[in-house]
């Protein structure tokens, strides 16, 4: 929510906020094609957005946390053009778009703070498409894993220390990398020392061995 508002209007802003809603592991939140009624604010837990291919496979188009939005795809077409799925249980809450954009009418500093979230959206939506079309497997993988720490260091968590809620698959998906190029170029990044790797359990050691992979002096 953006700062600065008086206590009426975070009461209104309150009123828009629907109830919390719990979601497990694996649950859609919201599918492509499915009309568009909400945003939703995600509170705690971790999803992907993705997308089905002409072959039936799934491309994930991007991995969500808690304190981002997700359901922006929707505003366009009036409908989603992508699925949300829950990676580990979580909680959201609804925002009905139609209230928000009322209410945003009247509160200026909510309007300017939804279209502050949209442009945010475009700028990845933008790094998405240079990293998939210019840069090595080495480059993405640093470059996803640097992302990854920044925003959850954002949110108070280590900015060394990641737990992964996806799967080397899904990480391969969201890159354009196959499965076999993701784990040998974390096995690569470990035997230089730049991460330490357990599982789903990832140390950064090397911060800035990531950051010269992905802009080398």
């Amino acid at each position: 929510m953006p700062i600065g508002l008086t206590s009426d209007e975070l009461d209104r802003i309150d009123e828009v906020i629907g109830a919390r809603r719990k979601i497990k592991r694996g649950e859609t939140v919201f599918h492509n094609g499915e009309k568009f009624t909400n945003l939703y604010a995600i509170r705690t837990g971790f999803f992907k957005t993705c997308i089905t291919s002409e072959d039936g496979r799934d491309q994930v188009t991007g991995f969500q946390m808690a304190g981002e939005i997700i359901g922006l795809d929707g505003i366009v077409h009036d409908h989603h053009t992508c699925d949300a799925v829950a990676l580990e249980d979580g909680e959201l809450c609804a925002m009905p778009f139609s209230q928000i954009e009322d209410l945003s009418r009247e509160v200026n500093a909510l309007q300017h703070h939804v279209h502050k979230i949209m442009s945010r959206e475009i700028v990845r939506e933008h790094g998405v498409m240079l990293l998939l079309g210019s840069m090595r497997a080495e480059e993405r993988l640093a470059a996803f894993l640097l992302n990854l720490a920044q925003r959850l260091h954002a949110r108070g968590f280590s900015q060394s220390e990641l737990v992964l809620r996806m799967t080397r698959e899904e990480i391969g998906s969201f890159l354009g990398l196959k499965l076999e190029t993701i784990s040998r170029t974390f096995s690569k990044f470990a035997d230089d020392g730049i991460v330490d790797v357990k599982q789903r359990h990832v140390h950064i050691l090397n911060t800035d061995a990531l950051k010269d992979i992905v802009n080398p002096k």
